[in-house]
């Protein structure tokens, strides 16, 4: 192919009514047998109760998700997913979603132990953690650990930053957070004074990122500087904890004025493990790599001889605030993966014995229609 053929196609493809949503040649690719069945592309940006809105080359379509409502919870339609619609009718019908290159999932608060997917296909997970409060490294920590398992890349946003003047103290703080997030870029950014913002922007200029943090994180302030515009809802943080009220109560998908999009997320109350081992070892990678010269595979960091994990505690190379919080989300996602499996074994089970019981009723029905 000419090089100015080449030109012409990837200007037609740029050109395309969905390119600012993400729309690429892979995506093209996947859609070709939906484009045959004459579906139409179009990418979630929001979901409430069975509907979704889609963007779709003809503008903004709702549509219902009866279609694509499946018994597993992690497949369900979400922010940020690829989707075929019904090209016309009313109501139209979500037929088919593409399969996503990239899935953030937390554990849900229930007893069955069951993922809950946050966003679908994303590049960048911007953490938002508040310099209004004293900082929570545990928790970035598990915001982390979440990030890297889904595949995205993390960037954490320190927030409210105008409220640390004195440079030496937010120096101190920047470090502190480098230290608990080894991997992530960390920016200390104000909203209020556009300090950092634009920084932020470049570096997601492109893809799609989602915004993660707790209530009263300022979210939604962030949002809307990297938006240029009071697209979300601010509500001011109480004073007597620091802690705000849910400003944003659903996933959106807004286009960014550089390019890209933005996923703003209800604050998080609960950040839990499902099934994140990847993702811990991606968050503590020293001691992963600590690990590796241990002298038992299997050893847990505690008195065995020969542990390089506890060596490095002991000459002050490896704090014990790290190999703590490690211990504890590993066991976390220990516990979380065993009740998976259990609640998957029963699941079969109970399969396996409505299906005998279905065949057993079968042919006792055939047996009487012989008689």
């Amino acid at each position: 192919m000419s090089s100015s053929a080449s030109s012409s196609r990837t200007s037609a493809f740029f050109a395309h009514p969905l390119a600012p949503y993400g729309w690429d040649t892979g995506w093209e690719a996947d859609f070709a047998p939906y484009a045959a069945a004459g579906l139409l592309p179009g990418r979630v940006v929001r979901v409430d109760r069975g509907r979704c809105d889609l963007a779709t080359a003809e503008g903004a379509v709702p549509a219902d998700t009866a279609f694509v409502t499946p018994h597993d919870p992690l497949r369900v339609i979400c922010t940020g997913d690829w989707a075929a619609v019904d090209p016309h009718g009313e109501p139209r019908y979500v037929r088919a979603c593409l399969p996503r290159r990239t899935s953030l999932v937390r554990s849900t608060a229930s007893d069955r132990s069951e993922g809950q997917i946050l966003a679908a296909n994303v590049d960048h997970a911007i953490i938002a953690v508040p310099l209004s409060a004293e900082l929570d490294l545990g928790r970035l920590e598990r915001f982390l650990a979440l990030a890297w398992e889904s595949g995205a890349q993390p960037l954490v946003a320190l927030t409210k930053a105008d409220l640390v003047p004195d440079p030496v103290t937010l120096a101190h703080l920047v470090q502190d957070v480098e230290t608990a997030a080894p991997g992530a870029r960390v920016l200390p950014v104000s909203a209020t004074g556009n300090d950092g913002v634009e920084l932020l922007a470049a570096l997601v200029t492109g893809g799609t990122s989602v915004l993660l943090g707790t209530s009263g994180a300022g979210k939604s302030t962030l949002a809307n500087a990297l938006l240029g515009q009071e697209v979300m809802e601010v509500q001011a943080i109480r004073d007597v904890d620091g802690k705000g009220r849910h400003t944003t109560t659903t996933r959106n998908l807004l286009v960014l004025p550089a390019g890209g999009v933005l996923i703003d997320t209800p604050g998080l109350r609960g950040v839990g493990m499902y099934d994140t081992g990847a993702g811990v070892d991606r968050t503590f990678p020293e001691i992963a790599e600590l690990a590796e010269d241990c002298r038992f595979h299997d050893c847990a960091h505690e008195s065995e001889p020969g542990c390089a994990v506890q060596a490095a505690i002991q000459d002050g190379t490896l704090g014990h605030r790290r190999l703590e919080s490690y211990r504890k989300l590993q066991r976390e996602n220990q516990r979380i993966v065993a009740k998976t499996d259990a609640r998957l074994r029963a699941e079969i089970r109970d399969d396996w014995k409505r299906k005998t019981a279905s065949g057993r009723a079968a042919l006792r029905a055939k047996r009487g229609n012989a008689r």
